[in-house]
């Protein structure tokens, strides 16, 4: 999956810091679990995080000085997040036809 450079920045700042990379693999499987798999509510929460980091802590910083993070441009992330923290996906097996 292509990230673009503010959604691969923000995925770097959750690597490099395991506090936030626990809470955000936590709260990216608990909203999966309860059946909310859309990835635009993940990215709304990302978008929030973002704005609220934008005070305190580098490249949010510089994001908000800038303008801040183009709503939209944090969906590829969240829908990675949600591949690789989320639950399994398990494919249903169909039984043979006629059986």
């Amino acid at each position: 999956m292509s990230l673009n450079r503010y959604e691969q920045a923000l995925f770097d700042y959750l690597r490099d810091h395991p506090e936030e990379h626990r809470h955000w693999q936590s709260k990216v499987a608990a909203q999966v679990g309860r059946g909310e798999r859309r990835a635009a509510l993940v990215a709304e929460d990302l978008w929030e995080y973002c704005r609220e980091r934008g005070a305190h802590t580098q490249p949010f910083r510089d994001w908000a000085a800038g303008g801040g993070v183009p709503r939209s441009s944090l969906l590829n992330l969240a829908e990675y997040l949600i591949r690789i923290w989320g639950p399994p996906v398990v494919a249903k097996v169909r039984p043979p036809p006629g059986g």
